[in-house]
């Protein structure tokens, strides 16, 4: 996601309490959330990742180079990764969220980034929010 102009942050906690795995912001403020998915059985034993639509423009789900890629549901995005890089197979229609909630998801962005880097700077950092 780096690579293609995103800004990332891990494991983002969302409104609802789920947890996006990537939570990258474009340059035009566009928010792709991607599901890591290592296995078959994780991809089977998780189905949630209809929760997260409700989070983003664009949802992908990112799986190991040897995942049968028709399970994936084709109305999200496919990226094919593995210790090297990603590569994405295919992009998901762009549902765009509601303006107010951009705006709450990407001062959420904003703030865990910046505790994140002041833990990082500042090892007596304490979060008192």
């Amino acid at each position: 996601m780096r690579q293609a102009g995103y800004s990332v942050v891990l494991e983002m906690p969302l409104p609802d309490g789920r947890r996006a795995d990537i939570f990258a912001v474009g340059r035009g403020g566009e928010l792709t959330i991607v599901e890591v998915k290592s296995s078959i059985e994780d991809w089977r034993v998780d189905e949630k990742w209809p929760d997260y639509l409700d989070w983003c423009d664009l949802l992908y789900v990112a799986v190991p180079v040897d995942f049968p890629q028709a399970l994936i549901p084709g109305e999200i995005g496919l990226i094919v990764a593995d210790a090297y890089g990603g590569e994405v197979l295919r992009h998901p229609a762009k549902q765009p969220i509601a303006a107010a909630r951009r705006k709450s998801l990407l001062i959420d962005c904003a703030r865990l980034a910046s505790e994140r880097l002041a833990c990082l700077e500042d090892p007596d950092f304490v979060d008192f929010t």
